[in-house]
């Protein structure tokens, strides 16, 4: 699916600004990357960064920090949860955030309840409804570079 270019994909949970989005994984971890928007929105990525494996990072603390030509910031995190793993091949290549943003996760968190967690989260017809309400009303017309 798509608004104003922008690629979304329903099976997945974000948070209310479609900053990141979260996949359920097999073991219950839980994969997070950026959406096509923030990848949009950052320019070319140069620089990832991830919280050591076994850190516990409270709601509010990010799970990683993003380095883009334009913009740094971090990567946010609505619940508790401890890094589980970054994926090597992002922190090889940020580019690949860009270039595929829902394929390229950028950590694997195992979020301390993990019910409380994906119910901070929205999926579905009403993530895809503020999705592209922000695309709209921001002007945002997602680009892979």
């Amino acid at each position: 699916m798509q608004c104003n270019g922008c690629e979304f994909r329903s099976e997945l949970y974000y948070d209310d600004q479609y900053q990141i989005w979260v996949l359920v994984e097999d073991d219950g971890t839980l994969a997070v990357g950026m959406t096509d928007i923030s990848q949009t929105i950052a320019g070319k990525i140069l620089h990832v960064r991830v919280r050591k494996p076994g850190t516990l990072r409270p709601a509010g603390k990010p799970v990683a920090t993003v380095e883009s030509g334009k913009w740094a910031g971090p990567v946010p995190n609505l619940f508790d949860c401890n890094i589980v793993n970054a994926n090597h091949e992002v922190l090889d290549n940020p580019a690949l955030l860009n270039i595929q943003p829902y394929d390229a996760w950028i950590a694997h968190v195992r979020p301390v309840r993990q019910q409380e967690a994906l119910g901070v989260l929205v999926t579905g017809e009403a993530a895809f409804a503020g999705y592209c309400e922000r695309c709209r009303r921001e002007d945002i017309r997602c680009k892979r570079l």
